[in-house]
């Protein structure tokens, strides 16, 4: 069934969408598609920090698109006064390929039949931006669901989200969380985060940051649920 959202430029419509998203992490499935990129074109800025989940995701998406696009089809969704995004619009950036043909391109214009030092400056700049583009489409992701676990039942829960979200690093992407119960009335937070595999190790990020001091006083352990390559 296709999801349907309505007026996600107002309060209640972004009300809508973060409570939709308290769950998830995506619009449709597991990974990033052209639902999500529908409903990311259809807001005119990025959702105040008081639509905590909706303005997580909407960062997440943002940093796809900058980084490596988005090409899943998705389920299909609507939005009310949004027109579907054209073919190619929005879902994937400029390849390395197609930068470099558009800086061969610009050098191949002579005007003068000499080329300044501000020309090579600038044909210079944007060889090392192709290569840096290229290099950051080498790097895979991973999407990763992680158990958090507390001490016991009076362990508060809110701060341990927030000593967990506090945990910040080049790679490292937060997404939605959840409480779940696991008995005598103790909940453990389950939590999804996206990652660069080349820069970030969440072995490491578990043993090193999320276990130690201060967050071992809310953190008792930490397991890894479901590890997906994006």
């Amino acid at each position: 069934m296709a999801v349907a959202f309505y007026d996600v430029t107002s309060d209640a419509g972004l009300k809508k969408l973060d409570d939709y998203l308290l769950t998830r992490s995506y619009i449709t499935g597991y990974q990033a598609s052209k639902d999500d990129v529908t409903v990311y074109a259809a807001l005119s800025k990025a959702p105040s920090s008081k639509y905590v989940n909706a303005s997580r995701w909407f960062n997440h998406i943002d940093a796809l698109l900058r980084i490596s696009g988005v090409s899943a089809e998705g389920s299909g969704v609507t939005v009310e006064g949004c027109a579907p995004i054209p073919e190619g619009a929005i879902a994937t950036p400029p390849t390395a390929d197609s930068k470099a043909a558009a800086a061969d391109d610009d050098d191949d214009v002579d005007l003068f039949g000499e080329e300044t030092e501000e020309e090579k400056k600038a044909a210079e700049e944007r060889a090392a931006a192709v290569k840096a583009s290229a290099k950051k489409k080498e790097s895979g992701k991973s999407s990763v669901l992680l158990d958090v676990k507390p001490w016991d039942d009076e362990t508060d829960m809110k701060k341990l989200e927030e000593a967990v979200r506090g945990v910040q690093m080049e790679g490292l992407l937060w997404g939605a969380s959840k409480l779940v119960p696991v008995g005598y009335g103790i909940k453990k937070m389950q939590i999804m985060l996206t990652i660069v595999d080349d820069l970030v190790s969440v072995d490491t990020l578990i043993e090193e940051c999320l276990t130690v001091e201060p967050i071992n006083e809310y953190v008792q352990s930490c397991d890894i649920v479901a590890f997906n390559k994006i």
